[in-house]
């Protein structure tokens, strides 16, 4: 295989750019249709919870996932991630990428660098793990 993506891959890193591209038009129905009904979800993956970061705790099925971005959402109004590197291997795919925001209390803008890592089934999302430094955005609160 050596680099070459295979089919599957494909249309995994096809399936993250489209559901990176929901996300940017603020279509949250949209990005919902990508997860797996029992997708296993963590924005941030981090064993400390910090009571400013309301949203951040595991999710476990796709309503959970859409609750989380309302809650997000009433507390940050991130913009459109800027992937920086996309990499797609079987049912896998790993992305690092970058991203600002603005915590809507305070209006302090903050930017994070993050990487995320998706695992598929029938060519939905069933895994979606978010790693991210939570003191970029603590900072902003």
């Amino acid at each position: 295989m050596g680099g070459v993506m295979q089919m599957g891959d494909e249309q995994n890193a096809e399936t993250v750019g489209r559901l990176f591209e929901a996300f940017g038009r603020g279509d949250i129905p949209g990005a919902m249709e990508f997860f797996a009904e029992d997708v296993d979800f963590r924005s941030p993956v981090t064993r400390i919870h910090h009571q400013a970061l309301t949203w951040a705790r595991p999710r476990h099925g796709r309503e959970e996932v859409r609750r989380f971005f309302g809650e997000m959402a009433a507390e940050v109004r991130p913009e459109p991630f800027e992937v920086l590197t996309l990499v797609a291997r079987d049912d896998m795919v790993a992305v690092e990428g970058r991203n600002r925001g603005t915590v809507n209390a305070t209006g302090v803008q903050f930017v994070h660098d993050w990487a995320m890592f998706f695992s598929f089934r029938d060519g939905r999302i069933v895994r979606c793990y978010h790693y991210y430094d939570t003191a970029d955005l603590l900072a902003a609160f």
